[in-house]
């Protein structure tokens, strides 16, 4: 298939929110892409989009060497969005002025709607109050020629700009978050509005892409993908078996560390149902070996992630040698582990080989999935046959229950832990809930109390439910569980799992840009 013809380009400047307004833009049904600023030169003629979007950014359009658009992309004839820091930059780069503020703007603000504007209509009233999203501590001062003030907030007089003749617009709030109530619909207008596209891109088109794209790299070659028994390693594996067939061979590694019966289902459905290759490597011996005495968290996952290569290194030797290894890396994955390619970096998701693998495995990496958020992911995974059960799966990371047993992991607390957490997603089904809920999980944590049951003392584990709201994995919510809900299910635990005398619930949430407790 080719390239979808109406597309978007996306020059990121570094936002930790940039492959949002990709998902905003994918939902109108139009094919985006994002390159980041350093790049978008080089591939701007030949991706010809029909209008660009400039993302924001932690730089100070204020220090000299801070990033910049491409000249030619105002010179294209095409129309142009700043968001944020994209915003000053085109400011800047057209004629503007760029100041450092004493007034900045983090949080909730309010924009007033000044004049009408193409950006806005039938979304926005002129003389309207709007809630949005800011992030910003400089502000433009003065506009760029052509350009008039469509909106203003307190602290921003220039909170929504507009060249009208060369489509020119820019906008120092986030459209693309959900605290802006109606941004998605500002992005659509922009859009089809503005840059007139059609919208008839969706999962399907992304399939039938990824699937040339991944023909393309792989060629002949062979490719090994790891199964962990979530989501994304499942689907990844079906789209990349359906792109090259018996060139692919699976190998899901059983760590040991998975949820009650998981192995099973997943060897069952992937040998029976997709009747793809498959190696069953059982190796929970080894990882509990590496991990013994091992309390700190960062090292647990480092040894997790080494012993993964190196159980996929011995695997492919077996099986005659792989060129690639397919894994199922989501863009949460890569966002908060890299901010933008050539970008500052900081490593959060370590157990992800987001920044490619060790050069002693002589693979290079496929991974379809990277620009994806989890729904987008359970589409394509319903797109491609995978049964409800298994798409609708809440997201369980590579590491499995060893990040959910804080402290030096044993068999006996994987055990407990295992056995409580079946209770806990066996009530939430039996409510109802599975689905309305986005994540959830039993953590058996570090310390353990006194109690009294029945006749004698206990001195046994404490157990932490969590259950999170999300649309993204980006930010999430915890959910609101009534009191006879966990009441039953506390019960359930503290009576059916031997080792646990206490039960509580987290209700921490997750704010943009933080990590999920784990």
């Amino acid at each position: 298939m080719s390239a979808p013809s109406e597309r978007i380009l996306i020059v990121d400047f570094g936002s930790q929110v940039t492959q949002l307004i990709a998902r905003r833009i994918r939902e109108t049904g139009v094919y985006c892409e994002i390159v980041p600023y350093n790049k978008a030169g080089d591939i701007f003629e030949s991706f010809a989009p029909k209008a660009v979007v400039l993302s924001g950014g932690p730089a100070s359009v204020t220090h000299a060497g801070t990033p910049r658009a491409p000249q030619k992309i105002f010179e294209a004839g095409i129309p142009v969005l700043g968001i944020c820091y994209g915003q000053q930059a085109m400011c800047a780069q057209l004629g503007g002025k760029v100041e450092s503020s004493d007034y900045r703007e983090f949080g909730r603000a309010f924009v007033d709607v000044k004049e009408p504007c193409a950006l806005f209509e039938g979304v926005w009233q002129v003389g309207g109050r709007e809630q949005v999203w800011m992030s910003h501590g400089d502000r433009v001062t003065e506009l760029p020629p052509g350009f008039r003030v469509v909106g203003a907030s307190e602290s921003a007089p220039f909170a929504i700009i507009a060249d009208d003749a060369r489509r020119f617009y820019g906008v120092m709030f986030h459209p693309e978050v959900v605290h802006t109530p109606h941004g998605a619909d500002l992005l659509r207008n922009f859009v089809h509005t503005v840059a007139g596209c059609g919208g008839d891109w969706n999962m399907a088109a992304f399939r039938d892409q990824e699937i040339a794209k991944i023909r393309e790299q792989v060629g002949d070659g062979r490719v090994i993908c790891g199964l962990s028994g979530g989501v994304d390693s499942a689907v990844t594996a079906v789209l990349v078996h359906e792109a090259i067939g018996d060139q692919l061979t699976c190998v899901f590694v059983d760590t040991g560390m998975l949820r009650a019966e998981e192995g099973e289902q997943v060897v069952g459905l992937f040998r029976d149902h997709f009747n793809i290759p498959l190696v069953h490597s059982k190796a929970a011996d080894t990882f509990l070996g590496k991990l013994k005495g091992v309390d700190d968290p960062e090292k647990k996952r480092k040894i997790i992630g080494a012993t993964f290569i190196d159980v996929f290194e011995a695997e492919a030797k077996k099986i005659g040698g792989a060129d690639f290894l397919a894994q199922g890396t989501l863009y949460p994955d890569v966002i908060e582990s890299v901010s933008f390619d050539g970008g500052p970096s900081v490593t959060i998701k370590s157990h992800h080989n987001v920044g490619g693998l060790p050069e002693r495995m002589n693979m290079r990496l496929v991974e379809p999935l990277r620009e994806l958020f989890k729904d987008e992911v359970r589409v394509l995974g319903r797109e491609l046959g995978l049964p409800e059960a298994f798409v609708g799966r809440h997201p369980f990371p590579g590491p499995g229950l060893a990040i959910r047993v804080p402290g030096e992991i044993t068999e006996e607390k994987l055990e407990i832990l295992r056995k409580a957490d079946a209770i806990y997603l066996e009530e939430i089904r039996n409510a109802g809930l599975y689905d309305a809920i986005w994540q959830a999980f039993a953590v058996l944590l570090p310390v353990r109390t006194v109690g009294v049951m029945g006749d004698g003392r206990t001195y046994d584990h404490v157990c932490a439910l969590r259950a999170v709201t999300s649309t993204d994995g980006m930010t999430a919510d915890y959910y609101p569980f009534d009191h006879e809900f966990l009441g039953r299910t506390a019960t359930r635990i503290i009576n059916e799992v031997k080792g646990i005398n206490r039960v509580v619930y987290d209700v921490t949430s997750k704010p943009p840009g933080t990590i999920e407790w784990e």
